[in-house]
């Protein structure tokens, strides 16, 4: 068990904390703020404990110092959310942050974006220690890198005492609740576009899992491994075999897969003027699967009702898009109405259950795509792992 800050006492100290504010923004203002808000518990405890807070977080993917990645709306909004003093630096653990940091008598110091330096994600030592130079504890709360060496999420935890934030705590112990002690059945649903990225996951819930349910994209892989006909559906060809493999060792191991048995069709993605239910699992030549069809979404609901824990990661078809909507809104509501505990894996999950107003219903929907599917395939987080134990 890690430490988390429940574990320490921060009266008096200056904590670095590192959350994860990567946030959209439109026209120079945060777009979304739920990232923002999922941080702020940790970050009012903290205050609440005397301490002085200095936050970082990366924004963006910019290669170098960039203006249009800059934290200020971020900053901007934080201050609006939590009503402290919010001060935002003008460098990356520089002279202007620890000028700002010695006039500052209470709040919170925001660094500027820690990829500005290049550092960042080298986990580059001196890095490392300018921003260990800051504070007297790190915390860590941005599950959503947790899976990444970087400086500020793993480097400067081997120069300061350390614990885990309020999120980072509920991520872990939500999915390793449905990972280590889940009530059977266990049902994993798989969707997304591509077996590759889900590869490895798949292999390792085979020996946790009672039942895959898989659409999406995805799936035509595995139609196409099975030997139906997937018209111009987008599969990986590289990936056929492996599909094949899995299938093969899931029957072995009396785990039951479950593919699409009927389909909504199109003759395009972008331009489609022709739109079909294709009751046959096989797909015509000149077309491409959309989403799932009826009779699929009935045989889903059917496995998830009856299930004891989901885990859901990946849409069942272009949700964006009304007419491709109804097989991963059905899903949404039919794991929001189970009884089982459910876990939606970040992402494009994460954004359709809260899209169609079924997140309520949803015993944990994870804040991080990238760090969450490390966690559904066994592996230990880098970022977790080098956080103390209690």
């Amino acid at each position: 068990m890690k430490k988390t800050i429940r574990d320490i006492d921060v009266a008096g100290k200056t904590v670095l904390v590192r959350v994860d504010f990567n946030v959209p923004l439109k026209d120079g203002k945060v777009a979304d703020d739920t990232r923002i808000k999922e941080a702020v518990p940790t970050l009012a405890y903290l205050l609440g404990k005397g301490a002085k807070l200095v936050v970082m977080s990366h924004l963006g993917r910019p290669e170098g110092v960039d203006s249009k990645y800059s934290m200020k709306p971020v900053a901007k909004r934080l201050r609006e959310l939590m009503n402290v003093n919010v001060v935002l630096a003008n460098d990356v653990a520089g002279p202007d942050s620890v000028e700002k940091l010695k006039r500052l008598k209470s709040g919170i110091l925001m660094l500027e974006n820690l990829r500005f330096e290049a550092g960042e994600e080298a986990c580059d030592e001196e890095f490392v220690s300018r921003l260990a130079s800051l504070g007297d504890i790190y915390v860590n709360d941005a599950f959503g890198t947790a899976h990444r060496k970087h400086a500020s999420t793993y480097g400067i935890a081997s120069k300061l005492p350390n614990a885990i934030g309020l999120l980072m705590q509920n991520e872990v112990e939500s999915i390793n609740r449905a990972l280590i002690h889940a009530d059977r059945p266990f049902t994993a649903i798989l969707g997304g576009a591509k077996v590759s990225d889900k590869l490895k996951m798949i292999y390792s819930l085979l020996d946790r899992v009672d039942n895959i349910l898989i659409g999406g994209a995805m799936a035509y892989t595995f139609l196409k491994a099975q030997g139906y006909s997937v018209g111009i559906s987008k599969i990986e060809p590289d990936m056929v075999t492996d599909a094949s493999n899995i299938l093969s060792r899931a029957h072995d191991m009396g785990v039951k897969i479950y593919l699409p048995c009927d389909h909504i069709i199109a003759d395009s993605v972008t331009d489609p003027k022709k739109i079909l239910h294709d009751k046959c699992t096989n797909i015509p030549d000149n077309m491409m699967g959309m989403d799932i069809g009826s009779r699929t979404i009935r045989q889903f609901r059917r496995v998830i009702k009856s299930s004891g824990t989901i885990l859901w990661n990946g849409p069942m078809g272009i949700f964006e898009t009304p007419s491709f909507a109804k097989g991963t809104k059905s899903i949404c509501k039919a794991i929001s109405k189970s009884h089982a505990y459910s876990i939606v894996g970040g992402g494009d999950s994460a954004a359709a259950v809260v899209k169609f107003g079924y997140a309520k219903g949803i015993s944990h929907i994870s804040t991080g795509g990238g760090a969450s599917l490390k966690m559904f395939e066994g592996k230990e987080l880098p970022a977790v792992s080098v956080i103390e134990d209690l």
